[in-house]
């Protein structure tokens, strides 16, 4: 009895000790938790310290600042100055017209250019097909790139094989059909100012058609159109059958009578104001609903819109010359048989007109309608007439 209760105290001994381990272990185990934490305490507080001082005295934070700065995805182009100054690499695009028109609308609110900017004049040629004087054209732009920029107007169909030396080359726009009278010549003619003003260097427009010459070289003309205060455009009010009687009162109040105006097709204007025909959402409407043949819109749609808008700015008459003369509802057509001394003599001579508010004898700057048989009489003749 004796040895069992001994060997009984000796297992509850046993448990008593091996309970005394297991309680000195668990209070073991948070005391050393406490240092752990206490050390990563410290390890982070030395590393904040070190970081501080790294900063301060060796720069790291600009280091990686500039390096997160200069990142660029593979698929993104740097936004430089370059994208919105350099006119585009190729007038093709996909843009409809109401896409081109709000984006051609885009204007700096700052005055002064950042940038070397040099004037250009749009030479903006609106025709069926090809362009038979285009070599004299060619040789009338020589010598004065950067002064220029050209954008042609052509039936869709049509595909322009100028060679790669030609400044006509590849200067084909997104274009539609365009009817003579109909709103769809005017809707060519903003398409034609709408691309070129998406060259920001782009400061005068000049709407050509194939049959138009240069009467005097490059330089004159740049310098004329540069130095004028006004844009030329025809606005003039004509009482007749053919002005105010082709008025229609559902244009009003937009449109009044007494602010009808009537002008030649074939215009020159400048930048302020090629925004004001890209952006026109008030008056389009109107003449494109209630001027229709016999009411021609492409003689009465710009001038008055302009007349209502910035009369001050325009010069009420054309550059470009015609000959009314013959009748009819289109002017003369010259060919080979007319170009001669004598001819241009009639077109230079006897002109009176304003220029800068002041009398001045050099009213045209261009003339049409040539034919295509003029082109070899023009290319000999120029020199000693044209002077080019």
């Amino acid at each position: 009895m004796q040895a069992r209760v001994g060997s009984h105290g000796s297992l509850e001994d046993s448990k008593d000790s091996v309970v005394a381990t297991r309680t000195n272990q668990s209070k073991a185990l948070p005391l050393r938790l406490l240092q752990l934490f206490g050390l990563f305490l410290a390890l982070c507080f030395a590393f904040s310290i070190i970081s501080i001082y790294s900063v301060r005295h060796f720069g790291i934070y600009s280091v990686v600042t500039t390096v997160k700065s200069n990142f660029v995805p593979c698929n993104e182009e740097p936004l430089t100055l370059d994208r919105w100054t350099k006119p585009p690499s190729n007038l093709l695009h996909s843009m409809s017209d109401e896409e081109l028109f709000w984006r051609a609308s885009f204007v700096p609110r700052i005055k002064k250019y950042p940038f070397n900017r040099r004037p250009k004049i749009a030479f903006m040629f609106l025709t069926k097909g090809p362009l038979p004087l285009a070599p004299l054209w060619e040789r009338f732009l020589k010598g004065h790139e950067g002064f220029y920029s050209i954008y042609i107007h052509s039936l869709p169909s049509f595909n322009a094989e100028f060679p790669s030396s030609s400044v006509f080359y590849r200067r084909q726009i997104p274009s539609q059909v365009s009817e003579w009278g109909k709103m769809s010549m005017c809707d060519a003619e903003r398409r034609l100012l709408a691309n070129a003003l998406l060259d920001i260097s782009n400061e005068w427009f000049i709407l050509l058609s194939e049959s138009c010459i240069p009467l005097y070289n490059f330089s004159v003309i740049y310098h004329y159109i540069k130095k004028s205060k006004y844009s030329f455009i025809g606005a003039f009010d004509d009482p007749g059958p053919y002005g105010r009687g082709r008025y229609n009162e559902n244009m009003a109040p937009e449109v009044n009578v007494t602010l009808w105006r009537k002008g030649s097709q074939w215009f020159e204007v400048n930048r302020r104001l090629a925004l004001n025909i890209v952006e026109d959402s008030t008056y389009y409407p109107k003449f494109e609903q209630f001027c229709r043949p016999a009411c021609y819109v492409d003689e009465h749609y710009f001038p008055t819109m302009l007349t209502i808008q910035a009369p001050n700015l325009l010069a009420n008459r054309s550059i470009t010359w015609v000959d009314w003369s013959r009748g009819g509802a289109h002017p003369a057509t010259f060919g080979r048989a007319d170009i001669t001394e004598e001819f241009f003599k009639r077109v230079f001579e006897g002109l009176q007109c304003r220029y800068n508010d002041q009398p001045s004898s050099v009213c045209y700057l261009f003339a049409r309608k040539f034919a295509p048989s003029a082109l070899e009489p023009l290319l000999h003749i120029a020199p000693k007439v044209l002077g080019f």
